[in-house]
């Protein structure tokens, strides 16, 4: 016991390092409790992010930002709209081509694997092959379901999606309308002698900013050129597939590996081991090459740069806490522990220094 509390006093007992934890334990509570039902606010902060970094440059051009504001959100009203009615119906029509040819790409596959007792018989045998069929009809089975459990309750989906259709684009405008009055109505119940906060908040907010628009930009580009580049090709649901590849940049290294799966099995179904399938293989790997090294480090070289390990260990720890939004704020998320883990030792140092003077 002595020696955890000699730890406490020595890391807590500095007021500073106090309001900070406080700060940090309260915005957990309320993202890990009340995130579900904020998930309006946190996209609308995202969005907002995102147009913040249109609306500056307009300000920086003497536009007053009124204008500025009502100019961008506008733009976003129009990518708004043209994502409602062309290109989520585009998605849709294409998952329901896809769940309709399932079937077929299952017998062709059942036939292929009926063949490796043939040519393999030493390693597999008709036995194991119906197992592993008749788990693939399980899994399709339960996909089946789940589509039809989502289909009945589409009902009330559809209806907070409506709702969630009018708030989030009137936050949007509210937080880019009323951005400084906001954050000073929100420091306004903080504690004033509070710069270990604010010291860490201005190292992470900066990284925050950058990786939400260098990120959403990198899966706009990357969706849109995938789709571009398997729709010269002639591959079957190209919209979709650039959509699945735009966002499995979310998941560095993993992500890129995981999509390969669903590309060469469309395009293997579509033209069997074929020159069409070798060109499929080979421009997705020419499009993970550029984005890893060219258009990744362009959007994104003012972020904190995190070792490999570090990304993955985040990725796994926020995403398993609130899923998809953890993914997605993994990276600045660890860059904000690396900023306490740097910034906690200066509090230390301070702290000796005025007891030894």
């Amino acid at each position: 016991m002595h020696v955890i509390k000699q730890w406490l006093e020595r890391h807590f007992g500095n007021p500073q390092v106090v309001i900070l934890t406080l700060i940090l334990l309260v915005g957990f509570g309320v993202v890990y409790f009340l995130g579900r039902m904020l998930v309006p606010l946190f996209a609308s902060l995202v969005i907002a992010y995102l147009l913040d970094g249109l609306v500056k440059p307009l300000e920086r051009r003497h536009v007053p930002r009124i204008v500025a504001v009502v100019v961008v959100f506008l733009l976003f009203m129009l990518l708004l709209l043209f994502t409602i009615f062309w290109l989520v119906p585009l998605l849709i029509r294409q998952v329901t081509q896809l769940v309709q040819q399932l079937p077929t790409m299952i017998g062709t596959a059942q036939q292929l694997l009926l063949q490796l007792p043939e040519n393999y018989p030493r390693f597999i045998s008709e036995e194991q092959v119906y197992e592993v069929i008749a788990a693939i009809r399980r899994e399709v089975t339960g996909m089946a379901q789940q589509l039809l459990s989502y289909s009945v309750a589409s009902v009330m989906g559809l209806i907070t999606l409506l709702v969630y259709l009018f708030i989030v684009p009137l936050l949007v405008f509210f937080f880019l309308k009323d951005k400084q009055s906001l954050l000073m109505w929100f420091a306004a119940y903080l504690p004033r002698d509070r710069w270990l906060a604010v010291k860490v908040w201005e190292d992470v907010n900066s990284q925050i900013a950058n990786y939400i628009r260098g990120k959403t930009w990198e899966i706009i580009i990357v969706w849109a050129g995938t789709a571009l580049v398997f729709t010269f090709l002639q591959l079957q649901y190209a919209v979709l597939l650039g959509f699945m590849v735009g966002l499995s940049v979310l998941i560095p290294y993993i992500g890129a590996a995981v999509a390969t799966i669903p590309i060469a099995l469309v395009a293997y179904f579509q033209w069997g081991f074929a020159s069409e399938f070798v060109w499929v293989l080979v421009t997705y790997a020419i499009v993970q090459t550029i984005d890893g090294n060219i258009l990744a480090p362009l959007l994104l070289s003012e972020v904190v740069n995190i070792h490999p390990v570090g990304v993955i260990a985040a990725i796994l720890v926020f995403g398993g806490l609130w899923g998809f939004w953890g993914i997605f704020f993994a990276i600045p998320l660890a860059t904000l522990v690396q900023a306490i883990l740097r910034a906690w030792p200066t509090v230390q140092e301070e702290r000796l220094d005025s007891a030894a003077s």
